[in-house]
């Protein structure tokens, strides 16, 4: 869930969560003056127990319009941007707020690998990270306070609403059929979605003017007037302040409900809305690709006899222990499957002789892997350390393996849950609104 923004030649707009640094109550905040009497900050809206400040909004403000302007799209006026603005702040301090009282934290280490990210994808040393934001005007603390928001909204977004949506292997195995029989499946779909919201409970008269607003929208959409502009300044969905762009979807990870009408469109042409539990859906397609790859991955194929310390054996102690039971192997004197059946302290493969399978080495850790890269095949290696204890291992074979089948089962899981997660977060977006104490406050 989640999107880092590159650092180079294009400016970084990193500021779209908004700071919340202030803490505290809305009348505190007002009451809050400078030393020549002068207001400091206004509230823009109280939202639960905190507040949205003036200051905010203003800064998001220029990170969006900046934004904006640099994907050549065209601005609505400064009162509808504003408003969209504001309501998207609002909805993060209300997410914010729910992920704060479940106990949703970033600890450090946390934050700094997904910095380091960063930092790797852009071709840069972490430790310049700072030097290189401040180049662009950004302070490194704020742009750290927002990771860790947005990191934060990832979580709680993973754990109410992706992992809520279950995908059974029948699901999976309807999918693939499908898939089958289309042998469209490698084609991917840049879509972009207007959402004009209805609230749950809605009234007849609150419908009929949604579907009045979504009508209209529609016809200004399909006569060729600015789609990301018309989403800016009307959507109710997330994306709007990216002028309602979806991104590139392959055609069985677009939102279930409006695959078909996408489908039956054009590059270039607008549907007509559609109806949903959330509102009255816009979208048009925007440009279509294929794409046709196999998955092939090196996989190794090792066995190991793993050994821990303890209250009565430390390293030096356990380290011989491996180095003797190697030196038995090696001699002749019993096979390594017998010794890691005896010995083993993985509870996961000393019954199988210590056998870990056929497995690509990066789902091992790090230092195991590098070790066992290091062997032939057939050697075992010398004792070594991992987190996990000290180990030998034995190298019993290397292969290019055509994992496709098993990527295309992992594929179908993940664009099954895609499919169901649009309208899923919006229905989830909504009741958290909803349940929420918001008080906009006048200019």
């Amino acid at each position: 869930m989640r999107r880092f923004f590159s650092i180079g030649s294009t400016p970084i707009f990193v500021l779209l969560l908004g700071m919340l640094a202030f803490q505290g109550t809305a009348q505190a905040q007002t009451r809050e003056l400078s030393t020549q009497g002068q207001l400091l900050d206004r509230i823009a809206a109280v939202v639960n127990d905190g507040v949205v400040l003036e200051s905010e909004v203003d800064d998001q403000m220029k990170q969006v319009t900046a934004q904006l302007q640099s994907q050549n799209m065209t601005l609505p006026a400064d009162s509808v941007l504003r408003s969209q603005v504001l309501n998207r702040l609002i909805m993060q301090r209300i997410e914010l707020e729910q992920a704060d009282r479940d106990g949703i934290t970033i600890s450090d280490d946390q934050l700094n690998a997904a910095l380091e990210d960063v930092a790797k994808r852009n071709n840069i040393p972490f430790a310049d990270l700072p030097t290189v934001l401040a180049q662009q005007g950004i302070d490194y603390a704020n742009y750290r306070e927002d990771m860790r928001e947005q990191l934060t909204l990832g979580l709680l977004r993973q754990r109410d609403v992706l992992q809520q949506i279950a995908v059974t292997p029948r699901e999976i195995d309807q999918f693939l059929a499908k898939q089958a029989r289309q042998p469209a499946g490698n084609v991917e779909y840049s879509v972009s979605h207007i959402l004009i919201a209805v609230p749950p409970n809605a009234s007849p008269a609150q419908i009929a003017a949604a579907q009045e607003r979504a009508a209209d929208v529609y016809r200004r959409a399909s006569k060729g007037e600015d789609f990301a502009k018309l989403a800016v300044a009307y959507s109710n969905s997330e994306d709007a302040l990216q002028g309602g762009s979806l991104g590139w979807r392959k055609g069985s990870e677009l939102p279930t409900f409006l695959a078909g009408v996408i489908l039956a469109l054009k590059p270039g042409e607008v549907a007509a809305p559609v109806r949903s539990p959330t509102g009255f859906h816009i979208v048009k397609l925007d440009k279509v690709r294929s794409q046709d790859k196999r998955d092939i991955v090196e996989q190794i194929h090792v066995r190991h006899i793993l050994l821990k310390t303890n209250a009565l054996q430390d390293d030096a102690t356990v380290r011989q222990r491996l180095e003797q039971i190697r030196q038995r192997v090696l001699s002749g004197q019993e096979t390594f499957a017998v010794a890691a059946a005896a010995a083993s302290q993985d509870p996961g493969s000393a019954s199988e002789g210590g056998d870990l399978g056929w497995e690509s080495p990066e789902i091992f850790d790090p230092t195991f892997s590098d070790q066992v890269e290091k062997l032939k095949v057939g050697e075992i290696s010398q004792p070594f350390r991992t987190r996990y204890g000290w180990h030998i291992a034995q190298l019993l074979g290397r292969r290019d393996h055509d994992a496709t089948q098993e990527v295309q089962r992992l594929d179908a899981m993940e664009a099954i849950r895609a499919s169901k997660a649009d309208e899923d977060t919006e229905l989830w977006l909504q009741h958290l609104r909803d349940d929420a104490y918001v008080k906009i406050m006048s200019g």
